[in-house]
């Protein structure tokens, strides 16, 4: 029979209530202490304690007090320097530090490009930046090459890859792909000139190639219109033979003017296009002269010093051009400006000084050096240059393998860019400064090739057969 919830809930207090009568002294007597303690205490079972991170906290963005440098800390440690006008630098982490019981660390890490010794110094204390914003942690960072810096810290987990300790297929594909650039926003350049693998020289403004008629023509110097064109020539018979010229190529017309005889060899166009830099020989050593571009027999002697090679404008009023002793900055009135010396430049080990070397100044950090060298060893440095450019399939290979590499003035840092398994040389910044133009050529081979590759030594592919690419824009 079914029962109404009344009728339960009466036949439940009866229940208790003849229990409580069968047993009274149940009923009365008080539970004993030691049975309430024991059920207020007890607690779940708990697991072995979790390891604790010596480096609490993780995912995080260390920023300079003056906004031009920053570094990445993620779950093994340091990962990526960035600096302002710099490629980034990738680091090694290494040991972490927690300094006793206080809220502070040391994140040791090593420069994978240089093997520089890094540090940062990390502090649980808050920290302001030179704009007034506010950080959790105050930090400094120190690296062997580059100095010391001071800046502040946050936590940023936005700017670090998903973690996920379990791999999808998503993940095991990837595996097998190549990895993203590093690099985005970049500029390709649109003026370009090149000498094709046949020995032609070729001038391109857009998708449109032109070959510039007339005799071979070697170490080219293009306009940022790409409409000028600077070249030089040899002339091997005749009454002249022996002599070079100094050529002007028109695209508007497609012609070519002489500019100078003699014995000359690398143009370049000053930064406003009005001037011409060249080397020119008086018989015992090359110097550095210039012209303006439309009175070329106004040409002056710069600098009366021996010159072993010339790398273009420094800026309008300063020539970069380089001897046996160091690069130097020359100015208009002849003097140098500032200098680094070549053991500085090449270092001991690894690369020689030789006229065949180039340096190029970053377009946007005049402290960033691009600069191609002959490995060593090499031969003896000869009183009159060779060409830079001249002949360069035929002699590519008898010469000695040649190397690109980036170099710091201030720090003296050294990256090594080019791969190991080929020689390059004649290596160019494009205009935004995010990409190298550079030619290389295995050791047992001819055949020049133009390569490009990202400022971090990333990105590499081929662009076309030739070599000694220059870029007007």
């Amino acid at each position: 029979m079914r029962q109404s919830p009344l009728a339960r809930f009466l036949l439940g207090v009866s229940a208790v209530l003849c229990s409580e009568a069968s047993c009274p002294s149940c009923a009365q007597q008080p539970a004993k202490p030691e049975a309430q303690s024991t059920a207020q205490t007890k607690k779940p079972a708990t697991g072995p304690a979790a390891p604790q991170s010596t480096h609490y906290p993780i995912l995080l963005l260390v920023e300079g007090n003056d906004q031009s440098w920053n570094l990445r800390i993620g779950l093994r440690g340091p990962e990526r320097l960035d600096r302002t006008g710099y490629p980034p630098i990738p680091l090694e982490p290494a040991e972490v530090v927690r300094e006793g019981t206080t809220d502070s660390w040391i994140y040791h890490a090593k420069d994978a490009q240089t093997g520089a010794v890094v540090s940062v110094h990390l502090t649980r204390e808050p920290c302001a930046d030179s704009t007034g914003t506010k950080f959790a942690f105050t930090a400094s960072l120190e690296h062997a090459q580059i100095g010391s810096a001071l800046g502040c810290a946050r936590i940023a987990t936005e700017l670090f890859p998903k973690i996920n300790n379990q791999p999808t297929d998503d993940e095991a594909d990837a595996k097998d792909k190549p990895a993203p650039p590093t690099v985005t926003h970049f500029k390709p350049p649109v003026y370009v000139a090149y000498i094709h693998g046949a020995g032609k020289l070729i001038v391109k403004r857009g998708t449109v190639a032109r070959a510039v008629p007339g005799k071979a023509g070697y170490q080219p110097a293009l306009s940022r219109d790409g409409k000028w064109l600077l070249y030089t020539t040899d002339d091997k018979g005749g009454e002249n033979a022996g002599e070079r010229a100094i050529l002007l190529y028109d695209w508007a017309t497609g012609k070519s003017s002489e500019l100078l005889r003699g014995s000359v060899q690398q143009p370049f166009w000053s930064t406003d296009e009005t001037r011409i830099a060249f080397l020119k020989s008086d018989g015992a050593k090359w110097q550095v002269w210039t012209m303006p571009r439309d009175a070329p027999e106004k040409a002056t002697l710069l600098y009366p010093g021996e010159a072993l090679q010339l790398d273009g404008w420094a800026d309008a009023q300063t020539i970069l051009a380089g001897d046996l002793e160091a690069l130097s900055w020359v100015g208009e009135d002849g003097t140098v400006k500032q200098s680094v010396p070549s053991g500085d430049l090449y270092g001991k080990e690894q690369f020689s000084l030789s006229s065949a070397n180039t340096v190029r100044i970053h377009p946007l950090n005049p402290d960033l050096l691009l600069v191609s060298a002959e490995l060593l060893p090499a031969p003896a440095t000869a009183k009159n240059p060779p060409v830079a450019g001249k002949d360069a399939a035929k002699d590519a290979a008898t010469q000695p393998g040649q190397a690109l590499f980036l170099f710091e003035i201030k720090s003296k840092r050294r990256v090594l860019l080019s791969p190991g398994n080929l020689s390059c040389s004649f290596a160019e910044w494009s205009r935004d400064g995010l990409q190298i133009f550079f030619t290389c050529h295995e050791p047992s081979s001819t055949a020049m090739t133009t390569y490009k590759m990202f400022w971090d030594g990333t990105g590499q592919l081929k662009v076309q057969d030739g070599y000694s690419l220059v870029i007007g824009q």
